[in-house]
């Protein structure tokens, strides 16, 4: 049996393949995916990670949910305490500029001022690396997600990817969190947290 770290290792470099137009493309599909489902309705409050490199976009998404009048939260990585804050942006133009692994985060002005509790979150959007058939996510082996949906346990957690990410049962750890969905470009996969 593979083990996580290949599995991880093996998934990326096939996501990192991927053409900037099969990206686009395909990053487009999850987003429509995504925005079809009924429990966006109601939300309120959506925290979004920040696309970067080949995973699926979420800059047009973070900027729909604007413009609908949602508040959105965006993830700054605190490397010493080993946490993500979520904090409140109004436009990802002029708010983000170039964190953690020059992954784009909010200015330090801006976290100084909007963070959000995570228990105010109604829905966390997490990338990954690796996803599986039951709603199990890996992410990058920092833990970072998995500490923060922990600390927001009514928001419903979904997990963006596309379908080469998604495997039948990946070698989840206790640590590993569950998600609540895993939107794709053609799948939406239930999780049974």
């Amino acid at each position: 049996m593979i083990n996580s770290s290949q599995l991880r290792k093996n998934i990326l470099t096939a996501r990192n393949n991927l053409t900037t137009d099969q990206l686009r493309k395909q990053s487009r599909a999850v987003q429509k995916n995504f925005l079809g489902q009924k429990e966006i309705i109601n939300s309120r409050n959506i925290f979004v990670y920040v696309s970067f490199r080949s995973e699926v976009e979420t800059l047009d998404l973070i900027k729909t949910f604007l413009k609908s009048g949602k508040t959105v939260t965006v993830p700054v990585t605190r490397v010493k305490e080993k946490r993500l804050d979520a904090i409140q942006i109004n436009d990802p133009e002029t708010d983000l500029v170039p964190g953690y692994c020059n992954i784009p985060e909010p200015r330090a002005e801006i976290c100084l001022k909007q963070k959000t509790d995570p228990a105010d979150i109604d829905i966390i959007l997490l990338p990954g690396s690796v996803f599986d058939e039951r709603g199990g996510r890996f992410g990058y082996g920092g833990g970072y997600y998995d500490r923060f949906v922990s600390s927001a346990p009514r928001a419903l957690r979904v997990g963006l990817a596309f379908n080469l990410q998604i495997i039948e049962r990946a070698p989840l750890q206790c640590h590993d969190e569950i998600l609540d969905l895993i939107v794709t470009e053609t799948r939406i996969i239930r999780g049974k947290r």
